[in-house]
């Protein structure tokens, strides 16, 4: 047999512990928020060193956890690294998944902490993005050592936990205190295509004052939800021009804007005094984030500026705070060795083209690459987001794609590390 095919068949013959370890994972909740992520980091490294890995811990400080709006963070790192150069000789290349994800919400048919198989596919949180992949590398990896055997090169597991808050305290962490410095990063996937590139996202806090009054008399007071909507309407033409500009990467469209939380008010009587109000921009790869971020603010202040509060009444003052700036990912040179292996091995198992595209989700992949190294998204998925119900009700993956993106993946190690043997 091939070594292509001996991987895929050792696959195979282990998918049960694979289905198995994956309801593991799915079976302990990993909502953020509140971000309580250590226990699911614990369960992990001991599953993981049933497996005969050693892994490393790294605990975030509980204060710069907290400053973040979380409860708790471990990191888990598992380095491979085969025969006897030295580390720097040889490339590594490390996959990273992140086990943190939204809260369930409403609606589910199945339960979303159960693992439950149904007809082929595993309902629960987490079971599509990503805790699918923390199962597909494990067993790629599990593969590649029991068949492949390499004698040069590492691979490296690490499972991260606030990719939701930005991955600041995951990838970003690790990479700033030097714990981590990979050749080549292959990270969680969420479709049958290898993701390149995608959008940046600008999220912003604006929070609109004006005077609470009592209902009988509004004129005696300016009210803050009025004022809100002026603005939002504002946001919303700017919304629109977004249209005509387009990204040159395929699977970007252009721009786009959302309010995704509005909040504000004391009672039904009472004219608002507060509003605030949650956007979210996403930024093409072409985009400037400073220059987004600085129009933003033009828009928000001009419109500010133009409410007119009732005869007497005071002006509206308008507080805008930067949540979140996640930069957009581009791809590297260096990449193309990823690209090509996962797009020859997955044409091979799945039957059918595997696209290199972006897409207009934002991943904390963009932190590797902000530091020079090359990554690429790849990973258990369905053929959409929407396919999979990721941050909806009834998430699902069918055990098919995970177990032949499996197999792409340990075919994919398998010849970049017999390349660097060669």
């Amino acid at each position: 047999m091939s070594a292509y095919t001996q991987l895929d068949t050792w696959i195979d013959a282990h998918f049960d512990a694979q289905v198995a370890f994956l309801q593991a994972l799915i079976r302990v909740p990993t909502d953020t928020p509140p971000g309580h992520n250590a226990p699911h980091a614990e369960r992990t490294a001991e599953l993981l060193q049933g497996f005969g890995f050693a892994v490393e811990k790294f605990p975030v400080p509980e204060a710069e956890v907290h400053t973040a709006g979380l409860q708790s963070i471990t990191n888990l790192l598992v380095r491979r690294r085969y025969g006897n150069s030295p580390a720097e000789a040889h490339p590594t290349v490390l996959l990273n998944a992140h086990g943190d994800v939204v809260p369930p919400g409403e609606g589910w048919t199945h339960a979303p902490y159960g693992g439950e198989v149904v007809d082929g596919q595993i309902y629960g949180r987490a079971a599509a993005v990503s805790k699918s992949d923390f199962a597909t590398y494990t067993f790629a990896l599990r593969a590649l050592e029991a068949v492949a055997r390499p004698q040069k090169g590492s691979v490296e597991l690490l499972f991260t936990y606030d990719e939701e808050f930005g991955g600041e305290l995951g990838p970003g962490w690790l990479l700033q205190k030097k714990i981590i410095h990979p050749d080549l990063v292959l990270a969680a996937g969420f479709s049958y295509q290898v993701v390149t590139a995608h959008s940046g996202c600008l999220q912003l806090e604006v929070t609109v004052h004006g005077d609470m009054a009592h209902a009988a008399i509004p004129d005696s007071g300016t009210d803050a939800l009025q004022g809100a909507t002026h603005i939002l309407n504002a946001l919303y033409a700017l919304n629109a021009e977004y249209k005509g500009v387009c990204s040159q990467v395929p699977g970007i469209t252009h721009p786009y804007l959302n309010v995704g939380l509005i909040a504000g008010g004391t009672n039904t009587n009472v004219i608002p005094g507060k509003v605030v109000l949650k956007l979210d921009r996403r930024m093409i790869p072409e985009e400037d984030p400073a220059q987004v971020e600085a129009a933003l603010r033009a828009t928000i202040d001009a419109a500010a500026r133009s409410f007119n509060p009732p005869r007497g009444g005071k002006a509206i003052a308008v507080d805008v705070k930067r949540m979140l700036l996640a930069r957009a990912l581009a791809p590297l040179p260096g990449n193309q060795r990823l690209v090509d292996a996962i797009q020859k091995h997955g044409e091979a198992v799945f039957g059918e083209p595997i696209a290199a595209v972006g897409t207009a989700l934002y991943t904390d992949v963009r932190l590797f690459g902000e530091a020079g190294i090359p990554g690429v998204i790849y990973g258990a998925g369905p053929r959409t987001v929407r396919e999979s119900h990721a941050k909806r009700a009834d998430e699902r993956l069918c055990l098919d794609d995970l177990r032949r993106a499996t197999q792409v993946v340990a075919r994919a190690l398998h010849d970049l590390l017999a390349s660097q043997q060669a």
